[in-house]
């Protein structure tokens, strides 16, 4: 055989292969992720959660967001219990994120919850939770922290996606509800937008598909579109507003507590105008005991995907 024709005819053979390869359709790409929120409230949810988060692992997620209150708005806000739901999580077979509610934290001073330093409580959340630069979980995910002080702002990127976590509790953010602002929103609110500007930066320029935003509280999207705000998050949300409307990619915010499982698009452009680049996620919440799996699917206009599931109501 004659080397030279043999040559000549694989070389025909492999161009006409790459030929046909580009003429091929792009394989789409997905990525799965678990959200949960305001849960466990109580000694049933906390007996369930452990078997709704080995059912989530059945479902091969790359990780699962707790976006806040891992304990009802009554209880108490001692070490132990802050200790229980530190084990709980870090027993979660995948990697495992947790963002603080205003249950936990801002709370906390009622005489029902121990009458705590709202700030000493935080302090023992960051000590036990953001210890590090890596998630919760069996297995572990690598975060980026934001520098200053407030490690339970992180990122990560997820395939095409940044995750971005939030400080931004319910009970209109502890700000209060004077006309006066408490030094604690002082000091913190400008670190989030901070973050969060930065964050949507970052996804701007690696040209990112989307951005997903983890907080705890529902910062009252109608009221923000009918020009009556809350006070503590009018901030957040007209910056939200203007980094969502630059953004070219898919915007995903996730928030809990109001306690109603939903996925809609609630943000309106300064016009009036839906934005229908940006959807919100709100997980399910006491006296529903649930999760929301999300995709990430790169074949799909919207980006993204979502299945809800309420776990089983307690047996009569």
């Amino acid at each position: 055989m004659n080397a030279s024709w043999l040559r000549s005819t694989l070389g025909s053979l492999f161009a006409g292969l790459l030929a046909l390869a580009a003429c091929l359709p792009a394989q789409a790409e997905t990525w799965r992720f678990a959200l949960i929120g305001d849960t466990p409230y109580t000694d049933y949810e906390r007996a369930e959660l452990p078997k709704m988060l080995s059912a989530i692992a059945e479902r091969h997620v790359e990780f699962v967001a707790h976006i806040g209150d891992f304990k009802s708005g009554s209880s108490r806000c001692d070490d132990a219990l802050f200790e229980d739901r530190y084990k709980l999580f870090q027993n979660s077979r995948v990697p495992f994120i947790f963002v603080p509610g205003d249950n936990e934290w801002t709370d906390c001073e009622r005489l029902s919850n121990g009458a705590y330093d709202p700030l000493e409580r935080l302090g023992k959340l960051r000590r036990l939770f953001w210890e590090d630069e890596f998630s919760l979980g069996k297995t572990q995910r690598a975060l980026e922290r934001q520098a200053g002080g407030y490690p339970e702002h992180s990122r990560f990127r997820l395939g095409p996606v940044l995750f971005v976590t939030l400080n931004l509790p319910g009970g209109n953010n502890n700000r209060g509800l004077t006309s006066e602002a408490r030094p604690e929103f002082i000091a913190r609110n400008p670190v989030v937008l901070a973050w969060l500007r930065d964050s949507f930066n970052l996804a701007n320029r690696e040209q990112l598909a989307g951005i997903v935003l983890l907080f705890q509280a529902n910062p009252g999207f109608a009221h923000f579109a009918q020009g009556f705000p809350h006070s503590g998050y009018r901030e957040f949300l007209s910056a939200l507003q203007e980094e969502s409307r630059k953004f070219p990619g898919k915007v995903l915010a996730v928030h809990g507590d109001t306690h109603i499982s939903r996925i809609d698009q609630p943000m309106r452009d300064s016009d009036g105008r839906t934005n229908l680049r940006f959807t919100r996620v709100e997980t399910h919440g006491y006296p529903q005991m649930g999760w929301t799996l999300g995709v990430i699917d790169t074949d799909l206009p919207t980006l993204f995907r979502f299945e809800t599931h309420a776990w089983p109501a307690k047996n009569p």
